[in-house]
C-alpha cells in the first residue's frame, strides 16, 4: 500500500494522545476496526472512500498501534463508554462543523459503533455495521457467565479474561503467527483457544487477499504493544454490561446497512441467524435497510473482499450525502 499517501497525524482527545489516519476530502466516514486489527484493516475502504469524495478516517482505538496514553494494566479504562467517549471527542475535534457523520464498524468496532449509536443518535447520518450484530442487553445475566454457560472454559472470550494468561501463550507462539492464525481464520464454528495450546500447529497458508507485507504490518505494531490493550475490551464485558442498564432495551434509531460473511464465526453463533433474518433484529435496528449476506466469506470480509464492501459502502451513503 506504500504508494497510497496516507495521512497520519496524533489527536489529543479524552486525555490520551489518538493515532489516526486519514484521506481525502467531503462528507466526513468515520471506520472503526476490531480485534486484532488497527486503524490499517480499513485501508482498502480509506483509499476507496476517499477517490469517491469523502473524507475517510480510521483511528487505532485505545489500547492499540499507535495511540497512546491509556494505563494497560486497567481494564477499567476500556469500557465502551470511555471507547465511545474518545470516537465522540474525536469528531468534536477534528469535523467541528459536522453535526452528523457516517460510520462504519467491523468486529469489536461494530459493536462500539452499535453503542455510539444507542448513546449518540444525533452524531451519526448513516451506519454500515459488519460481522457483528446488534445485541440488546440481558438484564438477568452478566456476558461471560453467559458465554461460559454456552461455550465452556476454552471458548476465547473466557480465556482472554484472566490477566497475563493469553499474553504469556501467544507470546511463545510469536506475535507473526498469531496474527496470521487470527487472520487466516475460516472456522465458522466457535473459536475455541485450549489452555497452553491455543492454535494448531498447522502454518499459516495466507489467501490471496492477504500479504505477508500486510501481515508484517499489523505485526510490527503488536510486537511494540503487546495483545494486552485489545485483550481489556474483553476483560471489561462485565464492566459494559453494568455500566449500561440505563440503554436496557433501547433501540439503535440510526439507518443502517448490516454486512456478515456466511463463514464468520458470529453469524453461525447460536441462534445468530435467526435474529438477524427472521425480523429480531429489525426490531431492535428499527431503521435497518439492508441486510447483506456474502456467500463464502469469512470474518476480515473488509479486507477479504474490499471491492465488494467498498460497493455496498458507497452505494448505501450515497443516498444520504445529498441531504
Amino acid at each position: 500500500m506504500e504508494e497510497y499517501d496516507f495521512d497520519h497525524k496524533i489527536v489529543e482527545v479524552n486525555g490520551i494522545n489518538m493515532h489516526v489516519v486519514e484521506k481525502g476530502q467531503g462528507p466526513f466516514v468515520l471506520f472503526i476496526h476490531g480485534f486484532p486489527e488497527l486503524w490499517y484493516s480499513w485501508r482498502h475502504q480509506i483509499i476507496f472512500m476517499a477517490k469517491h469524495g469523502y473524507r475517510a478516517m480510521a483511528p487505532d482505538l485505545r489500547g492499540y498501534g499507535d495511540t497512546t496514553g491509556v494505563p494497560k494494566d486497567d481494564p477499567s479504562k476500556f469500557s465502551s463508554l470511555r471507547v465511545v467517549g474518545d470516537l465522540v471527542e474525536l469528531l468534536n475535534t477534528i469535523v467541528p462543523e459536522e453535526d452528523k457523520v457516517f460510520v462504519v464498524g467491523h468486529d469489536w468496532g461494530a459493536k462500539i459503533a452499535w453503542e455510539l449509536c444507542l448513546l449518540r443518535p444525533d452524531k451519526v447520518k448513516a451506519l454500515v455495521n459488519m460481522s457483528v450484530p446488534f445485541s440488546p442487553r440481558n438484564p438477568k445475566r452478566k456476558p461471560i457467565e453467559s458465554l461460559k454457560a454456552i461455550y465452556g472454559d476454552d471458548y476465547y472470550v473466557v480465556r482472554f479474561q484472566e490477566p497475563g494468561v493469553m499474553e504469556a501463550e501467544f507470546a511463545k507462539i510469536g506475535t507473526k503467527k498469531v496474527l496470521g492464525k487470527f487472520l487466516t481464520y475460516r472456522n465458522p464454528g466457535p473459536l475455541y483457544m485450549p489452555k497452553g495450546k491455543p492454535f494448531d500447529d498447522s502454518p499459516v497458508i495466507l489467501p490471496s487477499w492477504l500479504s505477508q507485507k500486510e501481515v508484517d504490518y499489523f505485526a510490527s505494531k503488536y510486537e511494540q504493544t503487546g495483545f494486552t490493550g485489545g485483550f481489556n475490551y474483553y476483560r471489561a464485558l462485565d464492566l459494559n454490561w453494568e455500566l449500561t442498564a440505563a440503554w436496557s432495551g433501547a433501540k439503535v434509531k440510526v439507518p443502517v446497512k448490516f454486512i456478515v460473511g456466511d463463514l464468520d464465526l458470529t453469524y453461525n453463533a447460536p441462534g445468530v441467524k435467526d435474529y438477524i433474518n427472521k425480523g429480531g433484529m429489525k426490531k431492535d435496528v428499527p431503521l435497518l435497510e439492508k441486510v447483506v449476506i456474502l456467500e463464502n466469506v469469512g470474518h476480515f470480509l473488509q479486507q477479504e473482499k474490499p471491492d465488494e464492501i467498498n460497493k455496498h459502502i458507497h452505494d448505501f451513503f450515497k443516498g444520504f450525502s445529498s441531504t
